[in-house]
């Protein structure tokens, strides 16, 4: 699942007509980044949410297809034909984003037993899902394995603390080291049995809160990755990426 409700408030004015996902970075939009990511590890059923501006995301992958059967698959770096495709449409259904939990509880009826998410807004052109990254959070008892990556100057003093292979809700006056949540994670669909299944009344719930309730009942894995990872949040961060690629 790629979350791509949100507003993007902090993007403007750049999200007055377009919705973050799909603003270029590097040469292509954000949220192409993931799904031929997605793609190269094999996982070609993907679910995204929407609500602000949410009709160009579908058309954007409508029109991808018709340029890729114009040009027979050549071009592009991934054929969009070949994936499934399926939405969550927050904003027709309930008129705004219901918050990342609330939003993926909406989806949970499209989503499989186990499951990727990422948010849309984030870039980590480096990072591969694995099968074997699915296998392994299968193995275990945990209800959800999430990746941290090292603090960027935005969020100094991080989120949740990582020891033994685990997420760590430690308190914010605690001397161990904590980390940034780079929203790319596995869950269970039991994760989210405190929300109701399908979320048919558009409860707007935070995945923070989550989150921390089931690290403090050891239920949640964790791994540190160190490849590049932005948190596309501001114009001056998606200026800085698209300078150093033209830098290069």
């Amino acid at each position: 699942m790629i979350l791509a409700a949100g507003r993007g408030e902090r993007m403007r004015p750049l999200t007055a007509i377009t919705p973050k996902p799909l603003l270029t970075v590097r040469g292509k939009a954000l949220i192409d980044w993931h799904v031929e990511a997605l793609a190269k590890g094999g996982f070609k059923d993907l679910l995204i949410n929407t609500a602000w501006l949410g009709q160009q995301i579908p058309a954007h992958f409508e029109a991808q297809k018709v340029l890729q059967a114009h040009q027979n698959g050549q071009d592009g770096p991934f054929d969009t034909r070949q994936l499934s495709i399926f939405y969550s449409h927050e904003g027709r259904d309930f008129g705004a984003a219901l918050e990342t939990a609330g939003g993926i509880a909406r989806a949970l009826p499209q989503l499989g037993a186990m499951f990727w998410v990422l948010a849309g807004d984030v870039f980590a052109p480096e990072f591969t899902f694995l099968q074997s990254a699915v296998d392994a959070f299968a193995a275990s008892n945990k209800l959800a394995h999430v990746w941290l990556v090292p603090n960027p100057a935005h969020n100094p003093k991080g989120d949740f603390g990582l020891g033994g292979g685990l997420a760590l809700n430690l308190p914010a006056d605690s001397d161990q080291p904590r980390y940034t949540f780079s929203t790319i994670a596995l869950y269970r669909k039991t994760f989210f049995d405190d929300l109701p299944f399908g979320n048919s009344q558009g409860i707007k719930a935070a995945l923070a809160p989550l989150l921390r309730a089931a690290m403090d009942n050891q239920q949640v894995s964790a791994e540190l990755y160190q490849g590049p990872w932005t948190d596309v949040g501001t114009p001056a961060r998606l200026a800085e990426l698209n300078a150093i690629n033209s830098s290069n």
